[in-house]
């Protein structure tokens, strides 16, 4: 998306793209783009503090003088994905924005690097990644992992959604909801670990309820009548 965006600010300044990267020719040289500057205290843990030079923009200011659409290059950068999609409201960018909303990450920063984001919006922005594919199989490893009670009905909307799109969805996952909105369910048993490993039950999670006889039936009985 950042691509799609220095593409934008280009061609509505008739200059490089290169520009307006961080990591390259319109980088702040006295931070090489990082915005801030890193203090070695030797024995103490190292200090970070903004660049004065470029006030933590992280470009020069021979570049944030190109604007697009009134702004320059680090004043959309610090939007959120959320005033970003308000901002670029059509073209490519607004599309891959409308899936970063659509799995909840709309109030990260569009400029925010990668290692501040904890593990389960790194678990959403792989999914509003492979949104973008179509004719798919998927296989998902607990995907409810890391994520907010609040977050998992957002995750189930989406599955449906790649199921929707022709995609064929795997999940494994021990989060009762997911159970319970599951198309089809395999369990596996009778216990974990060495006690594993057999097929006790194929078919819906209302034959599950219905018929089934192991610990998961059990679970999911009492989750659905709560």
């Amino acid at each position: 998306m950042l691509d799609v965006i220095r593409a934008a600010f280009a061609k509505a300044n008739g200059v490089s793209a290169g520009l307006f990267s961080a990591n390259s020719k319109g980088a702040c040289p006295n931070c090489n783009g990082l915005g801030l500057i890193y203090t070695d205290l030797a024995m103490m843990a190292g200090v970070a503090s903004r660049c004065e030079e470029c006030e933590g923009k992280r470009f020069m200011p021979e570049v944030l003088v190109h604007k697009l659409h009134g702004r320059d290059i680090s004043e959309v950068l610090a939007m959120s994905m959320a005033e970003a999609r308000e901002f670029l409201t059509t073209g490519q960018a607004r599309t891959i924005l409308d899936r970063l909303a659509d799995v909840g990450l709309g109030y990260l920063g569009l400029g925010q690097p990668l290692n501040t984001l904890s593990g389960g919006e790194r678990q959403r922005l792989k999914l509003a990644i492979q949104m973008a594919k179509r004719g798919t199989v998927y296989v998902l490893d607990e995907p409810t992992s890391g994520l907010h009670l609040a977050d998992v009905d957002r995750l189930l909307a989406l599955l449906d959604r790649l199921v929707d799109d022709g995609n064929t969805v795997i999940v494994i996952e021990h989060h009762l909801a997911v159970m319970a909105h599951a198309d089809w369910i395999i369990d596996l048993g009778p216990g974990a670990g060495h006690d594993g490993g057999e097929v006790v039950f194929t078919g819906t999670p209302a034959d599950l309820v219905e018929r089934g006889e192991s610990l998961t039936a059990q679970h999911l009985q009492a989750y659905l009548q709560g």
